[in-house]
């Protein structure tokens, strides 16, 4: 057989036009005139490439049936979606197949040894845990949290601080939600993002010391970063740091403006941005004492706050995103997964014969891309802080710390 990756159609399947195609995915800066995908791992673009035969829609069963792509749209291009089902299937092998491969890289291209795994899974009619979850029937942990989600709302409507006061104040806020109108339906995913030490002044860099939980499918995933910028990546050094509250975000892309850098990421759904506010006293920490320099006309809309990799978690890449490191995670077993052995440090790792992906960042990306429901083109973005966990006695504020501690011991 031949090598499958993004790009490769079966015999008849290469789209007449290709930039229609693309076009619910490349909005952003180079990408909206591209005719190629972005192969962002490999730092290069993937033109469509025929395949003799079916191959690709072959591949693309497999995967629904398997439990990594339920859309299930099966029309033999080898799409951001199947590339983004492949890697999840290439990890879970790694992960949580008691036949799999320890040693597999994950990172969507289909050759010899993932197709043999294929194989192994059609033969034994295997289906992924992953798949076989669903907000029907949901983990405990999965419930839990969505019940703290609207504790929050409730505690917050009733008792919004000063930030939120003003946010709530503007007539437009953009993708940024206001507190009445927080959506915890279990027909979107959650991304959740836990602020820790933000009112705490730091050195010139801010340690990628804060907590991702991702609700999907029914099931809770764990990551680290940070959400706070680094005065030493903001130009003016007045950092912006993204509002507390929910935020809209969708697919797109980051680095859109410098072509050996574009990488997929999350962007404010609304093209003008999100709600934020800089650290106008500059001491380097989020408090309500940066609105009193300019009042409520100190929160701004900004259309550059993204939600991006962060390399290995080594240092704090945030001019104001909210960055995730790529080191490692906690799956929905609650378990531990080292990503480092293939996790890329930085940019110039990517595209070499390390075969260096950006491990653990790739894993939350591509569960939102394969699960979310059909029509749906957006992920909701919950920031809170860490004292906010006390609202619910499932949790309390050493949750976070606790899954700190596992993922980023240094981080507490």
């Amino acid at each position: 057989m031949s090598t499958l990756f993004l790009g490769s159609c079966d015999l008849g399947k290469i789209p007449l036009d290709r930039k229609k195609y693309l076009s619910p995915y490349h909005k952003d800066g180079l990408t909206a005139s591209a005719v190629s995908f972005r192969d962002d791992d490999r730092t290069t673009w993937r033109s469509f490439r025929q395949e003799n035969g079916t191959e690709v829609a072959q591949l693309q069963q497999f995967l629904y049936k398997a439990g990594f792509m339920p859309r299930g749209v099966v029309d033999g291009v080898f799409d951001y979606v199947t590339q983004s089902a492949a890697r999840l299937f290439q990890e879970y092998v790694r992960t949580m197949d008691p036949e799999g491969d320890k040693t597999m890289v994950p990172d969507g291209i289909v050759g010899n040894v993932t197709m043999q795994h294929v194989q192994r899974w059609k033969n034994q009619g295997k289906v992924a845990d992953w798949g076989k979850s669903s907000t029907a029937n949901p983990t405990k942990e999965y419930s839990d949290w969505i019940k703290l989600l609207n504790e929050a709302k409730a505690h917050y409507k009733s008792n919004p601080g000063p930030i939120m006061q003003a946010v709530n104040a503007l007539p437009k806020t953009y993708s940024t939600i206001k507190v009445n109108d927080w959506n915890f339906s279990t027909d979107n995913i959650h991304l959740i993002g836990i602020r820790r030490k933000q009112d705490t002044a730091a050195a010139v860099q801010r340690a990628n010391d804060d907590f991702f939980v991702l609700l999907v499918n029914g099931m809770v995933f764990k990551f680290w970063g940070s959400t706070d910028p680094s005065k030493n990546m903001v130009k003016n050094n007045i950092p912006p740091s993204l509002v507390e509250g929910q935020h809209k975000y969708r697919f797109g892309w980051h680095k859109i403006s410098e072509e050996q850098k574009i990488y997929r990421a999350l962007k404010p759904y609304d093209s003008n941005g999100v709600i934020i506010l800089r650290d106008l006293d500059r001491d380097n920490a989020l408090t309500a004492h940066d609105l009193t320099v300019k009042g409520n006309n100190s929160l701004e809309v900004n259309n550059s706050i993204n939600i991006h990799w962060s390399g290995m978690g080594t240092s704090n890449w945030s001019a104001g995103c909210q960055v995730i490191a790529g080191k490692n995670y906690i799956n929905n077993k609650n378990e531990l997964v080292d990503c480092s052995k293939f996790a890329s440090s930085a940019y110039s790792e990517l595209n070499t014969s390390a075969q260096k992906t950006k491990g653990a960042y790739n894993v939350l990306a591509d569960l939102i891309v394969c699960y979310s429901k059909p029509g749906v083109d957006y992920v909701l973005y919950t920031l809170g802080r860490e004292e906010s966990l006390n609202l619910d006695a499932n949790f309390g504020s050493n949750y976070a710390t606790d899954a700190l501690k596992k993922m980023n011991p240094s981080a507490v």
